[in-house]
């Protein structure tokens, strides 16, 4: 496979652009735990073609997440399943029934659904509203906001927002909260691989420049890490709840314009 050739056709600037993009996707991942795929598919969809665009996000998307998931240890990574079974379970369960309705729904409407309740509840909590889950009431609310997450990401493949949003509300040690986004992204993540090799979108092509983006990935994710380690619990949060902000409005400029 030639790494290299996939390049030959872009021009000099547009190579620059699309690693700081992606360095910068890496960097937001590695700060605040999730967002890469959405600022990997807006920046490069601006100077590539989207399908290129898509492709390359999906194989530096799986291994980031793993990095993520495994940082403090497998040994880690597996107790934040057990600790966040019933949300995995609810959201895998959602996320594969809700998968037979796309088309029921317009996307755009969709993402309005989940982008308006998104910005106003990351908005509410930066100006000051704290809204927290009771822990005597976990397994409900997990199940519910689990379940929540999947049926929006089997019918749009989005469900890193409702997850940010309840890790927020259990105001989750900002470790925990990374390796479980690891986790539960890295599942999603598996999946994108395998149906986009099926829908030719990761091919001969476009597998190369996929793989190529991993290493601007992982050092942008890196140098987020290092940010994270500083940031105390507070400032964590509400780097997550601006990065939810962001998101959100992209959800709705997405609802709105397409």
């Amino acid at each position: 496979m030639d790494l290299f050739g996939v390049f030959s056709d872009m021009a000099a600037t547009t190579l620059i652009a699309a690693t700081l993009i992606i360095l910068f996707a890496g960097f937001v991942k590695g700060a605040v735990g999730f967002a890469m795929p959405m600022i990997m598919i807006s920046g490069l969809g601006s100077i590539l073609p989207p399908e290129t665009a898509l492709a390359a996000l999906i194989v530096p998307t799986l291994v980031t997440n793993i990095r993520q998931a495994s940082r403090g240890g497998w040994a880690a990574a597996w107790q934040s399943v057990k600790d966040y079974r019933v949300f995995l379970i609810a959201m895998l369960i959602l996320l594969v029934l809700s998968a037979q309705l796309v088309g029921v729904i317009s996307s755009k409407a969709l993402f309005l659904v989940i982008g308006v309740p998104l910005v106003a509840f990351a908005v509410l909590q930066l100006a000051g509203f704290t809204l927290r889950l009771d822990p005597e009431n976990r397994t409900r609310d997990e199940a519910l906001m689990g379940g929540f997450a999947g049926f929006l990401g089997g019918m749009s493949g989005i469900w890193g927002p409702p997850t940010v949003m309840y890790l927020t509300a259990t105001d989750a040690p900002k470790s925990a909260a990374m390796r479980v986004q690891g986790v539960i992204y890295g599942i999603g993540s598996i999946a994108l691989l395998l149906a986009h090799l099926r829908s030719g979108v990761l091919n001969p092509s476009t597998l190369p420049l996929s793989i190529a983006s991993v290493g601007p990935a992982l050092i942008g994710m890196w140098i987020g890490f290092k940010l994270h380690d500083r940031m105390p619990q507070a400032t964590f949060r509400r780097a997550m709840l601006f990065v939810l902000v962001v998101a959100g409005l992209n959800l709705i400029r997405r609802g709105l314009f397409g």
